[in-house]
């Protein structure tokens, strides 16, 4: 599978970026904001319809009309395609409303994962499972009881277990999804709409719904794909892999190895950049900034960063406390400074007056033959920026265990120690 990068597969700013349409958004805003106040009020009849009718094609029909005034349209290709004896839908997750839209084209119950459970999760369209499982083994078996049922309503689950903008590439599917069912219907869906984005990272699905308030149309395009089974002696992510293939190849995109885990990560280093900063080295890991440092004086005068600078110091004595007092400002972690020095290519020299204050008490210490003919050359940092995981924690490994050799060297030659001892 082709791994693409990150930051093509998520929106994180929902306004655009292009000077000309942001001006058509802002000319536009006091429209939206009145259609979106318009629609609040229709939205709860809407609500109303949904839950005093029974589950039927009449109720679907009719909501869907009334949901084409809040400015969702809905289209689906080849509905011929849906099998009624399929039991497990799984399809692509693009917004938080996606479970709800497949609901109006064919019923189908939607586990909720994550959230709260009671009144909010059942407006929302989700199926409570009594008790949440611990795990997803649990919740898989759970499931497979559930299609199991004679008269049970297909199952509609997303293996990705998160959204992406669904135009550059499908997160890693899950294999829990694929233990359900031998059997299921993928189900490919796009979602655009003018102006905006159609999600954002870490938006909360009440911020989502206002904003398709606000825009004056969504589309959703759903197409139906034929039924796929699981081969004899696949196994389950085997199989989840096989259908990620599928629909990547039906939605124009590429299936990535990039899992929920990794885009939560790359959000929460995204939350904590410094923005607009560039290295020269590209190597080292991205450098924050804390917001207490930010109103802050000069660092030397913080307590806390010279009592960090310190901690540094003793690792790394060679390199200079305006250095070190530096990145502390833009990391505000010791062990993030230490690795950002450690990874530099830069060539650090003592400052004078540290080397004037350590000389005198250097030069009382009594060198023995074995060590000062072994000094040490260390070269902690790696070649090259490893990249795979596996090899950037081999390369830290090592970065370790020659700082490790390096600061034990140091303390045989300052306390005149046998090399043995």
């Amino acid at each position: 599978m082709e791994t693409r990068g990150i930051e093509q597969m998520f929106d994180f700013q929902r306004l655009p970026s292009d000077s000309l349409i942001l001006l058509l958004l802002l000319l536009y805003s006091p429209v939206g904001l009145c259609l979106m106040l318009l629609r609040i009020f229709i939205g709860v009849h809407v609500f109303l319809v949904s839950c005093a009718l029974p589950d039927s094609f009449l109720r679907r029909f009719i909501v869907r009309v009334m949901c084409s005034v809040l400015g969702l349209h809905i289209r689906q290709n080849s509905p011929r395609l849906r099998d009624k004896s399929v039991k497990l839908y799984v399809c692509n997750h693009v917004t938080q409303f996606d479970h709800n839209i497949i609901n109006l084209l064919t019923s189908c119950n939607t586990p909720l994962l994550e959230g709260p459970s009671g009144f909010v999760c059942w407006a929302r369209g989700f199926m409570e499972l009594g008790t949440m499982a611990g795990s997803r083994t649990e919740l898989a078996e759970t499931l497979h009881g559930y299609c199991s049922a004679p008269g049970a309503l297909p199952l509609l689950l997303f293996p990705e277990e998160d959204t992406t903008n669904g135009r550059a590439g499908l997160l890693k599917f899950s294999s829990w999804p694929f233990s359900v069912a031998d059997s299921v219907q993928p189900v490919a869906m796009t979602v655009k709409r003018p102006l905006i984005s159609v999600n954002v990272p870490e938006a909360s699905w009440l911020t989502e719904l206002l904003w398709t308030f606000f825009v004056p149309f969504t589309v959703y395009q759903v197409r139906w794909h034929l039924p796929v089974h699981r081969q004899e002696g696949e196994s389950h992510q085997e199989f989840a892999n096989r259908v990620q293939e599928l629909l990547a190849t039906e939605l124009g995109v590429v299936s990535t190895q990039i899992t929920k885990a990794d885009k939560a990560e790359h959000i929460k280093r995204k939350r904590h950049t410094v923005p607009h900063t560039t290295h020269s080295n590209l190597g080292a890991r991205p450098r924050t900034v804390a917001q207490g440092f930010l109103g802050s004086g000069p660092g030397a005068e913080n307590p806390r960063v010279v009592r960090m600078a310190q901690q540094v110091k003793e690792v790394l004595p060679d390199i200079p406390l305006s250095v070190i007092t530096r990145d502390l400002l833009q990391t505000n972690c010791v062990d993030a400074t230490i690795t950002n020095l450690l990874e530099s290519s830069e060539q650090y020299h003592t400052d004078p007056a540290e080397g004037a204050t350590s000389g005198p008490a250097r030069s009382q210490i009594p060198t023995t033959p074995s060590v000062a003919a072994s000094s040490p050359t260390i070269k902690p940092a790696a070649k090259s920026f490893g990249r795979l995981p596996a090899d950037r924690h081999m390369s830290l490994q090592e970065r370790k265990a020659a700082l490790y050799e390096y600061a034990r060297r140091r303390f045989i030659e300052k306390h005149g120690l046998e090399e043995d001892s």
